[in-house]
């Protein structure tokens, strides 16, 4: 999707946020691995960038997003975690969810967005794929002006990397205040 104000794509948006999240977390000793550090013609896919968190062993595969909606009224901050699927997802459900919960709480706070809550999905193949707790934040709507506008400035971008970090320190069981 792309900002119906600012004409920002989210692909640039969410490279931005990690950008800012990896200097964060790497500031407080967490070592980072990026399935893309710059914006590329085509993507590599779901499943391999759940290849690349699985070869790190990841103690999180965060994916950050930003949605789109066909309402442009739509707001809000939600996160998604991956369903309980025998097989494919058990091993990760539990953790996933735990991550799902502590990440959403501190990303909501920190853009002061509607609380879409947290949603489990059995469809998303870099769900599927992943053999460590993942999860992937939406972190508000590119097709709401508003949620738009902001979005697309630093102050706002910092802003949801530093609630992303807090929630990733609270996951790991960090003091959440190394984030700043």
């Amino acid at each position: 999707t792309h900002g119906v104000v600012s004409g920002l794509r989210e692909a640039d948006l969410n490279l931005r946020v990690a950008l800012r999240l990896r200097a964060l977390l790497e500031a407080t000793g967490v070592r980072v691995v990026m399935t893309r550090s710059r914006t590329a013609r085509t993507s590599m896919g779901n499943i391999a960038r759940a290849r690349i968190a699985n070869r790190a062993g990841a103690a999180l595969f965060l994916r950050i997003h930003a949605d789109g909606s066909t309402d442009p009224a739509a707001r809000g901050t939600h996160t998604l975690y991956p369903a309980l699927r025998r097989g494919w997802t058990d091993d990760v459900y539990g953790e996933s969810r735990r991550a799902a919960q502590d990440v959403q709480r501190e990303l909501r706070a920190a853009l002061g967005f509607p609380d879409r809550g947290l949603q489990e999905r059995s469809d998303f193949t870099g769900f599927n794929w992943a053999d460590v707790p993942v999860i992937l934040v939406e972190m508000g709507f590119m097709t709401n002006r508003t949620e738009d506008r902001l979005l697309a400035t630093p102050a706002y971008q910092r802003r949801a990397a530093l609630g992303l970090c807090r929630g990733t320190l609270r996951f790991l069981g960090r003091p959440t205040s190394a984030c700043g």
